[in-house]
């Protein structure tokens, strides 16, 4: 049954306004996450907590009416006063305050945890269960739609149900002064849980530069973040995927800094203000107190004379097709290698360059990214994908050859990994040399733990590597 991406109750026991609700409704409709913890809910008024949870993550001040109106919220405003006064509260909306993201995941974990200690109390506690059904039973007997006929039925089943829920009410105030600590354990589980999600997603969706993850994270649609946040949230594999991407990553921008320093050369004198490529005889004026102002000035104005550097050679090269072999034998290497697609992928997107994966198998898959950049449903996809199998070397550089035909592939980089043996035809292998010339390409291969004679037939590198986290793999991110 597909779950309604509609908010049916707005009541709330803070300080909300029209544009909280609003807010919420539009991350609601986004989040697969908050519509599925609002039906599992234990509580018949979820929804309306969960929509209180969040504005209390999200507002800049949120604060509890005085008193509830509505009878029926007021476990809702129990539930809420004992997260609220936990003198941790603070510190985790310094986490989320004002942020879409953050204040989702973390409304989504706080309720699964509230969600799972009401499971847990209810089922020492009959009374307690007992009043939950009783409370749950008149919720759903009272009609959405009211008519005029059975207004004074519903006015009744109403005050009972405002009974019923003081009752729960409390029960449950009872239960927090006795199980509160379990209660406030399971937030700080929450915290912790949220913090986890959103490193991963930093690891798997930002660039590559360093200490940038957020500022990158934000430019990508709200909608892609809380898309993967979802899966991440739920799936051990996009977990461990993000783990191997965020150090993959890293590897990465050292290897591309290594290459820009190594390309960099001094060539004449230009002015500016960056400090490593001052003139010595500038640095001799700083240090003289009568040129010391002028030097002072001229460096805040960017008028000091420094060194120009320009590129020996053209880093950023043409596009690149990773070829990934998905047979039976290299499944437990399937974890690394999406995170190391995921590097890779970082590295085209800072340098523009067009980016195709080539799943391949006894069957090819293909999927190009354009300048490095991939959706939330692009990552989901190529997180799960497995073709599995066996291995067809021709095939998968026949793939090869099809996507260099096309004219933005010209020159392109090659990766082809593998960790099995084929025999590849030596007709195939004349046609494959004169379109590689024609096509001005290379070919670059890891072998993980197999004989490397045939790969060498139709490569230009070869390394023999244990897998991708080995030093060789990483000769993939110079490239």
């Amino acid at each position: 049954m597909k779950r309604s991406t509609i908010i049916r109750d707005h009541r709330s026991v803070l300080n909300t306004d029209s544009f909280d609700k609003r807010r919420f409704n539009e991350l609601f409709s986004m989040s697969e996450s908050l519509q599925r913890v609002r039906d599992e809910g234990e509580l018949p008024t979820t929804e309306s907590l969960l929509g209180d949870i969040w504005a209390a993550l999200y507002k800049m001040k949120p604060q509890l009416v005085e008193e509830v109106s509505d009878r029926s919220l007021q476990p809702n405003r129990t539930i809420m006063k004992k997260l609220m006064s936990d003198e941790k509260f603070e510190e985790y909306r310094n986490f989320t305050r004002l942020d879409d993201l953050t204040s989702t995941v973390c409304a989504v974990k706080f309720s699964e945890k509230i969600n799972e200690w009401l499971a847990e109390v209810k089922a020492e506690d009959q009374q307690l269960q007992q009043q939950l059904e009783a409370v749950q039973a008149l919720t759903d007997d009272i009609p959405i739609q009211q008519s005029e006929e059975v207004e004074k039925t519903v006015e009744g089943m109403m005050q009972e149900l405002a009974e019923a829920s003081a009752q729960l009410n409390d029960q449950l105030q009872l239960t927090l002064e006795t199980n509160g600590d379990r209660f406030l354990q399971a937030m700080d589980e929450a915290v912790e849980e949220t913090i986890q999600v959103k490193e991963s997603l930093v690891s798997l969706m930002g660039g590559s530069s360093a200490g940038k993850g957020d500022a990158e994270l934000k430019k990508i649609p709200l909608r892609d973040q809380l898309k993967v946040a979802d899966k991440v949230a739920m799936d051990p594999k996009m977990q461990e995927i993000a783990d191997w991407a965020g150090r993959f990553k890293q590897v990465a921008r050292e290897k591309q800094k290594s290459n820009y320093v190594d390309a960099m050369e001094r060539r004449g004198v230009t002015l500016g203000n960056e400090m490593e490529r001052l003139l010595p005889m500038e640095l001799g004026l700083y240090s003289h107190d009568a040129t010391k102002s002028d030097f002072l000035r001229r460096f805040a104005e960017s008028e000091t004379m420094q060194y120009e550097q320009k590129k020996r050679e053209e880093l950023g090269k043409g596009p690149i097709v990773f070829c990934l072999d998905q047979s039976g034998s290299m499944k437990l290497l399937d974890n690394q290698s999406k995170g190391f697609i995921l590097a890779l992928l970082s590295i085209a997107k800072k340098q523009r360059r067009d980016l195709c994966v080539l799943l391949f198998s006894t069957m090819i898959e293909s999927t190009t990214y354009s300048k490095g950049k991939i959706t939330g449903d692009e990552l989901i996809r190529l997180s799960t994908t497995y073709l599995g199998g066996g291995t067809d070397f021709t095939l998968s550089l026949e793939g090869a050859l099809q996507v260099i035909e096309q004219s933005t592939f010209k020159q392109a980089d090659v990766i082809f990994v593998t960790d099995g043996e084929d025999e590849v035809s030596e007709e195939f292998l004349v046609t494959f040399h004169e379109r590689k010339k024609q096509k001005e390409f290379n070919v670059l291969t890891l072998v993980v733990g197999s004989d490397t004679e045939v790969t060498e037939s139709f490569s230009d590198r070869v390394l023999h590597v244990t897998d991708f986290d080995d030093e060789g793999s990483f000769t993939a991110f110079e490239i």
